[in-house]
Order: C-alpha cells, then structure tokens, then sequence
C-alpha cells in the first residue's frame, strides 16, 4: 500500500520560511517523479514544484525541493512566503513518463498539509 504524509505546515508571517516534508512508504521514491501541489480555498489544485531523475522541474524561486532517498521522503522548502501562498499542500508521486506538471498524471497522494500565511 502507498503512503504519502505531509508535515511541517503551520500559520507563518508573511516573508517566513516553512520547510514541508513528505514521507513515503510502499514505493521506492527515486524510481518516481515526486511533485508538490497546492490548493487555495475556492481555486482548482495547481502544480508547484517536481523532481524527478533528471533533477528539478517547474522550479519556482521562493520554492525548492528536495529528497532524501535514504529516508524515502520528499521536502519544500518555502522562503519569502506571501499571503497568496496560503493553501493547503499536497504531495504526489507517479512511475514513469507523462505530464509532469498536471495532477491527473499523478496516482499516489497524501491527504494535504495546511499552509497558512498572515499578512
């Protein structure tokens, strides 16, 4: 059975940093594309950051990811955070080749870590 759990989100000022970790269990994180999704109160759920074997794709400036295959878990890390950044963050993580940056390509998803940013 495949497993994705976010943790790390919280209320932050806004131009705080939050790190967000996703750990995985039932599959082998580098033999998959792992992407960070997030989704505003009334917005459909928009692609953020990837990486994939090839390094990092989709990089937005504010936002990296990371991996950590020894712990088979996938990181965010968000600096300068804005208002507009608030949302709840997903995980995902598909096998293989397919668009990278759309959610219906990705299978495995955690239920969502809540990102809160106070002006």
């Amino acid at each position: 059975q495949v497993q994705l759990v976010e943790s790390g989100g919280r209320l932050v000022q806004a131009g705080g940093s939050l790190r967000l970790s996703c750990a995985v269990s039932g599959i082998v994180i580098d033999r998959y594309r792992m992407a960070w999704f997030r989704q505003a109160p009334g917005r459909e759920r928009e692609f953020v950051v990837g990486i994939n074997s090839g390094g990092s794709f989709g990089v937005q400036g504010r936002f990296t990811i990371s991996r950590d295959n020894a712990r088979n878990s996938v990181y965010l890390q968000m600096n300068n955070l804005k208002p507009e950044d608030t949302a709840v963050y997903y995980c995902a993580a598909a096998s293989g080749l397919g668009h990278m940056m759309t959610k219906s390509s990705y299978p495995y998803w955690g239920q969502g870590t809540q990102v809160a940013v106070s002006s």
